[in-house]
């Protein structure tokens, strides 16, 4: 005969069991470092990436057993602008062959060239930088907003001169820029605005998905991003004549509408595979849900860290309706730890089982933009007193103090679950109750 278990038995049993189970981790959560011997916070991986299914698997053999591997010949490419157009709600998707390709194609699309100015911010990925000193216009940079992390579109207007061609605004991190100022200006002085949408897959600028605010848009879907294909890119817009001068470029000057070998002008060959193209329709089949899960757990991490003293998450705009998440952004005030470097913070939380990112370096600073800037070809097409006139206005002072704050956890983190959120909170929280140890 079975022992009967009350009610309240079993309820005890069960609380104990549990309180047995959260033990260790509250434990490491409160013990000692792990980076001075203690146990780690989080004992197990975050989610890999990228996510793979039979989907990919059948669509990517599929292209191999056809023979059509070039664009050119097949039609992977071509369905899966189809796709993003229905996606982003546009009018003309060019499938690229990364995100740098798109940005490069959308900048010649404009016509921007020596002598030209590209407004940029200097908290982004080099590679918006390296796509306007690819077509010899100058970058200029417009310093941040340390709430959000993003372009201040505020500062916008006080760096545009009679050189200024185009706005580039970058929505970093998967948060969009400020695109109700950004296109107020832009109109104003009749500027055209490249959203670089790179890092933002989806985001919502008041129920609008971005790239298609501007001009024109770009994608990434190199490895790290939230859609990718390893390596690719597009380019987003709502305008024929840029569509045809964007599918020349791409294509080595190509004529669109075109015959055979007939070319127009400059262009390169930067179009994608068939092998890429054929990922990223399938991998669109699960961005939404994974979306979803990103955006739950970013909001419920937000709540966690607003309780932390010196943790300060990056906020959105108003108009933003939907952050695609690629980055979750924090500033660490190191004050509020007992002074310890943000290096050693960050080296902290990876030996606690949470890896962290330190974030982007000054982009105005940056040795190879500078070095690029003293270079023979620049040189040539600039005076000695252009180049000096361009350090002295690219000076960027808020976006200095950011470099120094700035920490990230990456998307796939956020891909994990609401216990993982709890180890990102407890690790921090445990390095603030030792920082003394770290000085």
């Amino acid at each position: 005969m079975g022992t009967h278990v009350t009610r309240r038995g079993f309820i005890a049993a069960a609380s104990a069991v549990t309180a047995v189970a959260a033990t260790p981790a509250k434990e490491a959560g409160e013990g000692t470092l792990a980076l001075l011997g203690g146990p780690k916070v989080r004992t197990r991986p975050f989610p890999s990436w990228p996510v793979t299914k039979e989907n990919d698997e059948q669509a990517w053999m599929s292209v191999l057993r056809s023979g059509k591997w070039n664009r050119t010949a097949g039609d992977r490419a071509r369905i899966f602008e189809e796709h993003m157009v229905q996606a982003i709600g546009a009018k003309y998707c060019l499938a690229t062959a990364n995100g740098t390709a798109s940005l490069f194609t959308a900048l010649n699309a404009l016509g921007i060239g020596p002598g030209d100015e590209v407004l940029v911010p200097p908290y982004t990925f080099v590679a918006t930088v390296n796509a306007v000193l690819l077509t010899h216009a100058l970058p200029v940079f417009v310093d941040s907003d340390p709430d959000t992390f993003q372009i201040d579109a505020h500062k916008i207007e006080s760096r545009i001169t009679r050189r200024t061609a185009c706005i580039m605004p970058v929505h970093l991190g998967g948060a969009p820029a400020d695109m109700d100022v950004i296109l107020d200006v832009a109109r104003r002085h009749k500027l055209p605005v490249i959203e670089d949408a790179c890092q933002a897959h989806f985001a919502e600028w008041r129920g609008r998905r971005v790239s298609g605010l501007g001009d024109l848009g770009c994608f990434s879907f190199q490895a790290s991003k939230n859609l990718n294909s390893g390596e690719g890119g597009a380019v987003i817009t709502n305008s024929e004549d840029l569509i045809n001068r964007c599918r020349g470029f791409h294509n080595n000057g190509g004529v669109y509408p075109r015959g055979a070998f007939q070319y127009s002008g400059l262009g390169a060959n930067l179009r994608i595979t068939e092998f890429q193209a054929a990922l990223l329709a399938e991998q669109l089949t699960r961005v939404e849900g994974q979306m979803q899960v990103r955006e739950r757990n970013a909001k419920y991490l937000t709540g966690l860290l607003k309780e932390i003293p010196g943790i300060v998450p990056a906020k959105q705009y108003e108009g933003c309706t939907r952050n695609a998440n690629h980055l979750y952004m924090f500033r660490y005030q190191r004050e509020h730890f007992a002074n310890v470097p943000k290096s050693k913070f960050v080296h902290a939380m990876s030996a606690e089982g949470v890896p962290c990112s330190i974030g982007y370096t000054p982009l105005n600073k940056e040795a190879a933009i500078l070095n690029t800037l003293g270079g023979k070809a620049f040189r040539y097409i600039y005076s000695e007193a252009e180049l000096s006139a361009w350090h002295e206005r690219n000076h960027c002072p808020v976006n200095d103090k950011l470099c120094e704050e700035a920490v990230w956890i990456t998307q796939t983190m956020l891909l994990s679950d609401s216990e993982g959120m709890d180890h990102v909170a407890m690790a921090i929280r445990k390095i603030q109750k030792n920082a003394k140890l770290l000085v």
